[in-house]
């Protein structure tokens, strides 16, 4: 359980709180580049309690701004695309990409009053799909070598959706290796084969096991957690009756994204990014180590189950997430479909807008959730102090030197998983011929 005091300090985000301080001297998704696309690209982000629009100017380059006008606080997104920059239409002042205001045409002649004014304006860098912004102090951190932004666009697919609860407990759920065997059991195994674009839904690796029947048939994993320069390894053992063990390595990047196995052929890197304190976006990259991701597809499978433009998943609290006890007796742990984006947004927002940690009980297999909460707390004690050197990937550690992170899914029958995790990733990544996939010695 957790005090009141210190389940607002971890979850609150808002401009002058301090998780939100922590979370600001990292780049953070703010779009996807699909929304800028059509004839108008400008777009409003709401992002960590900030309202802000992004558009790309007539140069091609992008600009995040305050989304209120600092005259008399008309609504930017409505403004005029011009002049390599927005204007509001309320009195024609313009601003460029940086948030300076140009010119105030209805001034007197002369006037340079404009120069005085600015708008909040954030840097902003394109990625493999996702337009990132840095809100904190100072220059903004290096990116890391991440394989979501080393591999080439064709191989990257980038998507999002929204969920009606606290970033925290959305990112929570990603470093909870247990759940896995429950919330996401499904009571029939689909051909692997057909497992293209789906998570859970591929044969375990090296084998024709399919992982819904592995995750059901052994739902006590061994778990163990490792800190690293960019935030914590979870390894889950899952002991089988053949003597062999199933392998599960994912990351939590910190300080509010995962770095999961979907398939042998993709990974994903997920950011959880508050909307506010009450509401949050997940950005997903779904990275291929094979051949091009065929994005067509992937964006139709989640098309079906998203609204545009806003991303808002069709299963919702409003329809009981889909929930049908017919399915749940014969088909799905939930009883809410196949897609489990779904079965996690229904654990994540039944937990109530922000979770009430005064009432939960924390078992062995939280030991990931307990090790990220004190990594929080001493990086929110740290920003206070004014060592931002101690942050993960801050201070010595040189963010493109870090590579990775490793995620994967192996089967070894030798007791030593972590040669027989090496070698299945080494293995996956010499395979891999439209990228340079290698991680430096």
């Amino acid at each position: 359980m957790l005090s009141q005091e210190l389940n607002d300090t971890l979850t609150r985000v808002g401009p002058g709180s301090e998780a939100g301080a922590v979370l600001r001297r990292y780049w953070q998704p703010a779009a996807l580049l699909d929304e800028l696309e059509g004839n108008r690209p400008v777009v409003p982000v709401r992002l960590m309690g900030e309202d802000l629009v992004l558009f790309r100017d007539s140069e091609g380059k992008l600009g995040l701004i305050g989304r209120h006008c600092p005259h008399r606080g008309a609504d930017l997104c409505f403004g005029r695309l011009e002049d390599n920059g927005l204007r509001c239409p309320f009195h024609g002042w313009h601003f460029n990409r940086d948030g300076q205001c140009v010119e105030q045409p209805g001034e007197p002649e002369g006037s340079k009053m404009h120069e005085q004014i600015r708008a909040i304006s954030y840097p902003v860098e394109e990625r493999n799909g996702i337009v990132f912004a840095y809100m904190g102090p100072g220059e903004p951190p290096a990116f890391p070598r991440f394989d979501c932004f080393r591999a080439p666009r064709s191989h990257v697919f980038a998507f999002k959706g929204l969920w009606e609860c606290n970033w925290l407990q959305a990112m929570e759920v990603g470093i909870d290796p247990a759940h896995a065997s429950f919330l996401h059991r499904f009571l029939q195994d689909e051909d692997p084969k057909e497992s293209y674009g789906k998570q859970f839904r591929d044969a375990a690796a090296g084998t024709d096991i399919p992982m819904t029947r592995l995750l059901r048939e052994y739902p006590r994993p061994e778990i163990t957690v490792e800190e690293t320069d960019y935030g914590m390894r979870l390894i889950a053992l899952r002991h089988m009756e053949d003597g062999r063990t199933h392998v599960r390595v994912t990351n939590q990047i910190f300080p509010e994204a995962i770095s999961i196995p979907m398939s042998r052929e993709m990974i994903i890197t997920q950011w959880h990014v508050p909307v506010d304190d009450e509401t949050c976006y997940w950005y997903s990259m779904f990275t291929s180590f094979g051949g091009p991701v065929d994005k067509d597809k992937m964006r139709q499978q989640r098309l079906k189950e998203h609204r545009l433009p806003d991303y808002a998943p069709i299963k919702n609290k409003a329809n009981n997430y889909g929930y049908s006890a017919e399915e749940q007796g014969r088909l799905t742990y939930t009883g809410m479909g196949l897609d489990i984006n779904v079965h996690d947004q229904w654990a994540c927002e039944s937990m109530g807008r922000i979770q009430d940690r005064t009432q939960e009980h924390l078992g062995k297999t939280d030991v990931a959730i307990i090790r990220y909460r004190r990594m929080l707390r001493a990086a929110i004690a740290a920003v206070k102090e004014g060592d931002d050197a101690a942050l993960p990937m801050h201070g010595d550690v040189d963010p493109a030197r870090i590579h990775g992170p490793i995620s994967n899914d192996t089967i070894t029958d030798t007791g030593n998983w972590e040669d027989s995790f090496a070698a299945g990733d080494a293995q996956r990544r010499a395979a891999c011929k439209d990228w340079d996939a290698a991680i430096p010695a």
